[in-house]
């Protein structure tokens, strides 16, 4: 029961009297503790035998978990160390050195042009110009000295180039000032220099509107044939017969209800129709842009006693209203935008400054749902691309102001794993709830796509979005990319309480057309690695099911064998026209003039066209992918199909 003392301790003990006299009454114990276990029943030392085991097991059982917690407060104590010695190195080039060439990606059978893909594209985003705000202190600020430089101060520049030319020794401190350089493991990134309007320039003077885009040129650009049918008039098709249902059964109500002919109403707002105006131009289809546009002018009102969903109402309608007012410089949609936004504006009242999720536009009052006191991540840090466009074109600093506070505040919060965030935030504290679960599916999928389209929109200079998109990636990669036993699929799964779980939403397809984004704007070519293998899962997902459409959530296999890799549980099996992977395959397309993303966008148009499509006008939402004969439609086109999927799939 015990193992063999050593010779040489019992040599030592036993010379001694009061070593002799201890170790006597050490040996008359342990007889005593054996005479008292053979004096128990058998069915007492049982039990404890038992407790004994059952106390083991449990053990072995949260070993794993309590060794995952250790890591991770490893790793972040690696994280500190290298934040105080190893990013100087790396991000501090010795004088007279050339900054590390930046990484582009490797695009195993893409048709691009190497030499096009070597240099890093101007990105065709508008570059916000600098407000007139008033400067804040800022919060604390984390992550690598170089990328502290006003990390938490947003500062939006009115466009310039890059400037390129490597820095060279003996050069001036003055010029030195004039570059930030941002390094990311071997990336080299050079923010755009800052052109800043004159102190004197009136600060409420609206931006001049941009000059219209001719409709029908930019779809003309589009055309690709495909034999003889011409996929870009299959798409306006597609396009028109969906708007022929909204027009018959549900004109100006938010969505149309194609099975039964009649529409819902969540907002009152037209969503639909709101939705679908960038697209309608777009595509060059002027007649219904001009009876969408009299609509607008004449009916749509925001002076009504209703509650809306902030996030919802700002990526619909306020963004609906942006864009079109971009493409087509029609002062109409800016004036309805900046009377949008205004009413928005009471959800910012919190004692976080961390918004509410639902405000009432008619009475200017905001409150969180009844159930909780939660926002979600997404919801909060997703409505930043609109608000700081509104105060672009209308140069009122108040709502860039607000949303860049939030910005901030989620940058430094704790709670973070390896860049990824929790899936709530609590409007009263401003700190994260329930910890422990980090997906890039609903609830916290848009946070990441916001970081890196933030950063293009802002000239590239905040460089806290870029730490934190960055970061997130990285962590992405580590924790939760893993790949299929059967064909080896790259899924990015979830993680809860440090337990891995093969389950992908559809919402996670977002990922690969930001990657590639992220890559034609000069960050690591290992993201476009990831967005190619990312691509063709999302677009097995639609593949392998028998309707050729995806599932809103798929499990995968992770064992070897035979079989699919997709798996689909019956409450995850329904289709809701969403549109993440056809926009990855756009970017993709773009990006990489791939001809098999646009062949794959095309494959999903027609299953689209086979199955939800209603004959007498408008698609429809369907309940099993997996049922060809009876997918079992749910009577429901939900707006982003006209503003997004039709407007996607002929890239």
């Amino acid at each position: 029961m015990y193992p063999p003392p050593r010779k040489d301790f019992i040599a030592l003990t036993l010379s001694d009297p009061h070593s002799r006299d201890a170790y006597n009454n050490g040996k008359h114990r342990r007889r005593s503790c054996w005479r008292k276990w053979k004096q128990l029943s058998r069915l007492q030392r049982s039990l404890i035998l038992f407790l004994l085991i059952l106390l083991l097991v449990v053990g072995l059982l949260f070993y794993p978990s309590v060794s995952e917690q250790w890591r991770g407060w490893s790793d972040k104590e690696e994280w500190l160390e290298l934040n105080d010695r190893g990013f100087k190195a790396e991000l501090s080039p010795a004088p007279g050195r050339a900054p590390a060439p930046v990484v582009q990606p490797h695009l195993g059978d893409a048709a691009a042009d190497p030499v096009a893909l070597a240099k890093p594209k101007e990105p065709h985003v508008p570059v916000l110009a600098k407000l007139p705000a008033k400067r804040k202190t800022s919060l604390n600020k984390r992550g690598p000295p170089s990328l502290q430089k006003d990390a938490n101060v947003s500062r939006l520049n009115g466009g310039g180039k890059p400037d390129v030319a490597p820095q060279e020794a003996g050069e001036e401190e003055e010029e030195d000032k004039d570059k930030t350089i941002v390094s990311w493991r071997g990336a080299m990134i050079e923010a755009d220099r800052a052109t800043e309007p004159s102190p004197s320039a009136a600060p409420k003077e609206a931006a001049a509107p941009p000059p219209p885009i001719d409709p029908t040129a930019a779809a003309a650009t589009l055309e690709v044939s495909s034999g003889n049918v011409s996929r870009l008039e299959a798409v306006r098709d597609a396009f028109r017969h969906a708007w022929k249902g909204y027009k018959d059964y549900a004109w100006g109500h938010d969505e149309l209800k194609p099975i039964s002919k009649s529409f819902s109403e969540w907002f009152g707002l037209g969503l639909t129709l709101v939705d679908s105006l960038d697209t309608m131009w777009i595509l060059g289809l002027k007649e219904e842009f001009a009876e969408a546009k009299s609509w607008v002018e004449n009916e749509l009102s925001f002076d009504k006693n209703v509650d809306v969903n902030l996030f919802e109402t700002t990526i619909r309608v306020l963004g609906g209203l942006l864009s079109t007012y971009h493409l087509s410089g029609e002062q109409v949609f800016l004036e309805k935008a900046k009377d949008l936004g205004s009413r928005l504006m009471p959800a910012f009242k919190t004692p976080s400054k961390i918004p509410y999720s639902d405000v009432n536009i008619g009475k200017g009052t905001a409150h969180p749902p009844r159930w909780t006191s939660d926002s979600t991540v997404a919801e909060v840090t997703s409505i930043q691309l609109e608000f700081r466009e509104l105060s672009h074109l209308t140069q009122d600093p108040q709502y860039q102001e607000v949303v860049n506070e939030v910005s901030k505040l989620v940058h430094q919060l704790p709670g973070k794993h390896d860049g990824l965030v929790p899936m709530f935030i609590n409007t009263n504290s401003g700190q994260f709830s329930h910890k422990g679960v980090f997906t890039l599916g609903a609830r916290a999928d848009s946070y990441y796509e916001y970081l890196l389209k933030q950063w293009i929109q802002g000239g590239k200079t905040e460089d806290h979005l870029l730490e934190d998109y960055l970061q997130a990636i990285e962590g992405v990669k580590k924790h939760l990319v893993r790949q299929t036993g059967p064909s080896r699929l790259t899924i990015v799964g979830e993680l809860s309480h440090y337990r891995f779980s093969a389950k992908m939403d559809h919402l996670v397809c977002f990922l690969p057309g930001t990657l590639a984004l992220g890559v034609h704007n000069g960050l690591p070519g290992d993201h476009m690695d990831l967005a190619v293998q990312l691509m063709e899962t999302c677009y097995q997902m639609y593949k392998q099911m028998e309707t050729g459409l995806s599932p809103e959530i798929a499990h995968f296999s992770l064992q070897g064998g035979a079989g699919q890799d997709v798996v689909v549980k019956p409450a995850d099996g329904h289709n809701l026209l969403r549109p993440e992977t056809v926009e990855s395959l756009f970017y993709m397309y773009r990006f990489t003039k791939n001809a098999k993303y646009r062949d794959w966008g095309w494959d999903i148009l027609q299953s689209f066209n086979k199955y939800t499509k209603v004959p007498n006008g408008g698609y429809t939402s369907i309940s099993n992918v997996r049922d060809p004969a009876n997918p079992g439609p749910r009577d429901k086109m939900e707006s982003f199909f006209l503003a997004s999927s039709c407007q996607t799939a002929e890239s």
